[in-house]
């Protein structure tokens, strides 16, 4: 029996409580907030030995064996060292530190101490994600890719959005990259998967939106273009935006062979074909397979809906599962070191390259 605490009780917590949940062998053995209210009320929500205001009493009393922190990125560094030194392994929500310097120096203690890390990029694994890697693995593409793009946008309305806009101290207005430092690890990771050099060229360009500029807003970056490229390799396209309708959260990956589509919110995967039929059969055997293959993708998420695995954190709970696995039986980890760090590594090249932009 997995012994498991989460630090941090906000929103994104329950996601992780409710995954954690679902795997019999495991118990959360304690909970810890600063704003004890809010600890004693996720107690109320879900099963749970312990609450702490503290995260030494949590530590040293609930003595879990795996960490979840579900804290604001600025503490992510702090906390985990911490938790390493204590024994335990470390699953860390995006973005996983606020710098390349601080990811690498966590990873180097994890493995001095034989612990284990991961980074909450669960948008990796949702099942359309997981369907995408076992094509490329297969050779699908005809070789690496040629090509990449990520669609991560983000509609500034809600609750978050509201209490970001008219709070000039939100925590999340101290970050780096601001707005975008806590978003699009999701995007990013997707294309450090599948690159080969550990620091590609990256070309950024971001602005604050007419949207958000008449709301009187001139500090946030809500728009973000860059170009990722290896040297006489591959090169991928990022996009963050607010205003694209519909708010897009696509992938698309191109080899010299075929190509594929995933949307992660229709759960959708699409297969290009490479090699163009001749003459009029082009206009028309193209539309009728794409048709084939959203009906098939209708077909294949009412199975998983029927079966109760079609959640909207169902990449979450295979994340978590297959991160205990690799505590407990030695299996490989989800995500590797690398792809942490080279997230991290592309992420700092843009807020690097955006602030000069925004003094301008």
């Amino acid at each position: 029996m997995l012994r498991i605490a989460i630090v941090g009780c906000g929103k994104i917590s329950d996601a992780h409580a409710t995954a954690i949940l679902a795997n019999k062998n495991c118990r959360i053995v304690g909970v810890c907030d600063q704003e004890e209210l809010m600890a004693r009320q996720f107690k109320e929500r879900f099963p749970v030995d312990g609450t702490y205001d503290d995260l030494d009493g949590l530590l040293e009393k609930a003595q879990p064996e795996v960490v979840h922190i579900t804290t604001p990125p600025q503490s992510h560094f702090a906390i985990a060292k911490r938790c390493l030194n204590k024994g335990c392994h470390v699953y860390i929500e995006k973005p996983f530190t606020v710098s390349t310097a601080e990811a690498i120096e966590l990873i180097n203690l994890a493995e001095a101490t034989g612990l284990k890390l991961t980074a909450g990029h669960d948008d990796q694994f949702s099942p359309v994600a997981r369907r995408l890697r076992t094509l490329v693995n297969s050779g699908y593409l005809g070789g690496l890719p040629v090509h990449m793009e990520s669609y991560y946008c983000y509609e500034m309305s809600g609750a978050y959005a509201n209490a970001l806009l008219g709070d000039r101290q939100h925590w999340v207005r101290n970050l780096p990259g601001q707005l975008l430092h806590n978003i699009i690890s999701h995007g990013i990771a997707r294309i450090a998967e599948y690159l080969q050099t550990e620091s590609p060229e990256v070309i950024a360009h971001g602005f604050t939106s007419p949207n958000l500029r008449a709301l009187g807003e001139n500090d946030i970056i809500d728009e973000l273009r860059v170009i990722i490229s290896e040297n006489k390799s591959t090169t991928a396209f990022f996009t963050f935006s607010s205003q694209i309708r519909p708010s897009l959260h696509q992938f698309r990956i191109y080899g010299n062979q075929n190509g594929l589509i995933i949307d992660q919110d229709n759960q959708t995967l699409i297969r290009l074909r490479g090699k163009r039929y001749p003459s009029y059969a082009e206009n028309f055997i193209p539309p009728l397979s794409f048709s084939r293959q959203y009906l098939s993708n209708l077909v294949y998420n009412a199975r998983l809906f029927m079966t109760r695995n079609f959640h909207v954190k169902a990449g979450m709970r295979w994340l978590i599962e297959s991160f205990y696995g690799a505590i407990v039986d030695g299996k490989p980890l989800p995500i590797t070191y690398r792809e942490i760090i080279l997230t991290s590594r592309i992420m700092d090249s843009i807020f690097e390259q955006l602030r000069p932009q925004k003094r301008i």
